[in-house]
């Protein structure tokens, strides 16, 4: 969109969610959560086996597929740890959102405040999860939510970690169902928390990254 309208809010977000970034890990009785989905994850299946890499040849990957379906992925990222947790399914509905942020509460019910750091989709911001803006981002609730402005995706850190799962399990993968496919997320959600987690580096502090 050539003349997207401007966010009129747009520093104080950013100043906001860098702010929340920064101090997460020293935040012990609040909990800070990147979340989004990842829509219209599709379940391919190469007809032919790839190629291995030979000498001055890389690995040849077959062109040429059977779709199964698509699935989608919600998912939230723990900034202070850099952990996972997701959930998969066919939809992407203000319900499946609002389920998916609930299930994230009930599973940790320890802390004292929720942060959610997400982008101003029209389902983050539903009758079911009590609409309206204003009112959800009160940081006198229990449940907080930050919105990154609009097209600044790239404030989100959960759409690191998406970069990461297409990389490594989408953009080659080969998925004979949508059940396999599913499969194979939620298996790398739980290989990535047990062996890869850590919390992302975040030095963007909201200020012109040129003069």
């Amino acid at each position: 969109m050539l003349n997207a309208k401007s966010d009129a809010r747009k520093d104080e977000r950013i100043a906001d969610i860098c702010t929340l970034y920064r101090e997460a890990a020293h935040r012990p009785a609040e909990r800070v959560m990147s979340t989004d989905e990842m829509t219209a994850i599709q379940a391919l299946e190469r007809l032919s086996p790839d190629l291995p890499m030979s000498w001055g040849k890389p690995v040849a990957v077959e062109l040429q597929y059977q779709r199964y379906g698509t699935q989608t992925l919600i998912a939230a990222i723990n900034v202070a740890t850099g952990k996972v947790g997701g959930w998969v399914g066919d939809t992407r509905t203000e319900e499946d959102f609002a389920r998916f942020i609930e299930s994230v509460i009930t599973q940790h019910p320890c802390y004292r405040s929720y942060h959610f750091v997400l982008d101003p989709l029209n389902t983050h911001k539903s009758e079911t999860l009590q609409t309206r803006e204003a009112f959800l981002s009160r940081p006198d609730k229990a449940v907080v939510f930050h919105y990154t402005p609009k097209h600044a995706s790239w404030m989100n850190q959960i759409e690191i970690w998406f970069g990461i799962l297409a990389r490594k399990v989408v953009k080659r993968g080969n998925f004979r169902s949508t059940k396999e496919l599913r499969d194979r997320l939620m298996a790398f959600i739980d290989y990535f928390n047990a062996t890869l987690a850590k919390p992302f580096k975040w030095t963007y502090q909201g200020k012109p990254l040129v003069a």
